[in-house]
């Protein structure tokens, strides 16, 4: 199948070109009528905090560091808006 559509277009080049600038007109012709919409990200901000604190219990590292910091991060995200 493939050596056949090879060998007609080898023989056919006029037409082979044809097809080409057509799909580049057909190609152009979609760019430029497309619409854009600017779709703003509305999903909530995540944040990945690791913390380690050697000799201290899980409950003190989160009460006293990762929520802290996981807390202010997005309050400061909206402040630069």
């Amino acid at each position: 199948m493939i050596e056949k559509i090879i060998e007609y277009s080898a023989r056919n080049k006029f037409i082979v070109f044809l097809l080409v600038g057509a799909l580049c007109v057909w190609g152009y012709w979609a760019l430029e009528k497309t619409p854009l919409d600017a779709i703003p990200d509305l999903s909530d901000t995540q944040v990945i905090v690791y913390t380690e604190w050697p000799g201290r219990s899980p409950d003190l590292v989160e009460n006293q560091i990762t929520y802290p910091i996981t807390s202010t991060l997005p309050g400061s995200a909206e402040s630069r808006l």
